[in-house]
């Protein structure tokens, strides 16, 4: 049967406009109609032999996309693989997934990026699109193939978890992007400045004794690549902004006209570096599963990121799934691998903003979908007529638990474990099937 009506669910769609009560028709593969319940009445000799879920009290709308996740394979299949990472993409809601470049062997070549497409439509349960390199190896010294790579499929370029410190090396790269039409992907930091540190440099460092990284590390990588953008008219995009002077920086360049955009993470946008210390919740202190790259920071610097989401200075919300071993994490804080598995709980921690009124809804869905979907200019984020039917209904009040063990990525490194949720991912489908459950 290839024909599939949810009824009766609070329709958002961002890009079109759309939040109201209304069906949504899939007829092979794409959206064939979204419409009242009038409508619906009208469709009725056309609907024999359809399939129906009754979504009412439930919200639909586009499946999450997701501009920034490891996906480890090749390499790395011992922390993930794209077939875990993809089904634990779609208990999140997440129906199309940018992968990281830093697997073994990187992702140099139009030939790795056109193996990961291969072994995505294999193993993916969601759409995948790989992004590639900036350097060879990841290693600052040379440029890779850019435009072999866009052509396979490459839909960015970036060394992820390693700023390009050469300044030459980023402007010919920022040049370039404009002859292969895919954005560059910085992650923004002075590894000079940042001196080895694994917390925000602040009152938890010293508390706890741990070297701390100062936001300026963050900031002057983010000025330098906005003047290279403005230099060179490229394609930028900041990963994982942390702190509010790069907010500010960002907001300034987008009103000079600088081609920009930028994202941030669910962990910096609703954690801080107290979890660090414990959260004063009882927890253990030097908890590893709370370090990440860049730090969590304080709390001006959070607050500063959301409103940056308000205002329009970050055009999305990106996980940053960095699943990794339990030897990884089973160490001293300093030595722990940086990086949380977060597609599973991305939407039930981002739902806190919306229950505590500092978001709405439709703005929530519209970081996850048609924001993320225009940064790198992908056919994703909407329920236009026609469009592939990616979807997901979601469940705002529903609680839950986070358990890590009942992840379906291999990743569970969480500092949420335990963690009392409110929202709910029920039902995912791509291209019009369903590729992930959870019944009421």
């Amino acid at each position: 049967m290839n024909r599939l009506r949810l009824i009766g669910g609070r329709v958002i769609d961002p890009h079109q406009g759309i939040d109201e009560i209304a069906d949504v028709v899939i007829d092979d593969g794409l959206i064939a109609s979204v419409g009242t319940r009038a409508d619906r009445g009208r469709q009725r000799e056309s609907s024999n032999g359809e399939r129906t879920i009754d979504v009412r009290g439930l919200v639909v709308a586009p499946g999450f996309v997701d501009l920034h996740c490891h996906l480890r394979e090749p390499g790395f299949e011992d922390k993930e693989t794209i077939a875990s990472g993809t089904r634990a993409a779609a208990a999140g809601g997440f129906t199309t997934v940018c992968c990281m470049p830093n697997t073994n062997p990187t992702l140099d070549t139009a030939s790795d990026v056109g193996w990961v497409i291969s072994a995505a439509g294999r193993t993916g349960l969601v759409r995948v699109h790989p992004i590639g390199t900036i350097t060879k190896g990841q290693k600052g010294a040379e440029l890779s193939e850019m435009a072999d790579m866009a052509a396979a499929g490459a839909v960015a370029f970036s060394d992820d978890g390693r700023s390009v410190d050469s300044n030459l090396l980023m402007r010919h790269a920022l040049a370039y992007s404009r002859i292969a039409g895919r954005p560059i992907v910085d992650h923004c930091e002075d590894a000079v400045l940042a001196d080895c540190g694994v917390v925000h440099e602040g009152r938890v460092a010293s508390l706890l004794g741990l070297r701390g990284v100062p936001s300026e590390a963050e900031e002057i990588a983010v000025a330098r690549d906005l003047v290279l953008a403005r230099a060179t008219q490229g394609r930028l995009h900041l990963a994982h902004l942390s702190t509010a002077a790069s907010v500010d920086l960002v907001r300034e360049a987008k009103a000079r006209g600088v081609r920009v955009t930028a994202e941030v993470t669910p962990h910096h946008l609703l954690l801080t570096d107290d979890w660090v210390a414990g959260n004063g919740s009882g927890r253990p202190p030097y908890d590893t599963n709370c370090r990440v790259s860049p730090p969590l920071r304080g709390n001006e610097d959070r607050a500063a990121l959301l409103a940056g989401l308000l205002d329009g200075a970050i055009d999305a919300i990106a996980t940053d799934h960095a699943p990794h071993t339990v030897v990884d994490k089973d160490c001293e804080f300093d030595q722990a691998a940086p990086g949380i598995s977060g597609l599973e709980t991305a939407f039930g921690l981002l739902m806190r903003l919306v229950h505590g009124s500092q978001l709405d809804l439709p703005r929530l869905v519209r970081l996850l979908t048609i924001g993320p979907a225009r940064a790198f200019a992908l056919n994703a984020g909407s329920l236009e007529i026609g469009a592939p039917a990616d979807v997901v209904v979601l469940d705002p009040s529903a609680e839950w638990t986070v358990d890590v063990e009942r992840f379906y990525s291999k990743g569970k490194n969480s500092p949420l474990a335990g963690e009392r949720l409110r929202g709910m991912v029920r039902l995912t489908l791509v291209g019009g099937q369903v590729v992930h459950e959870t019944p009421r």
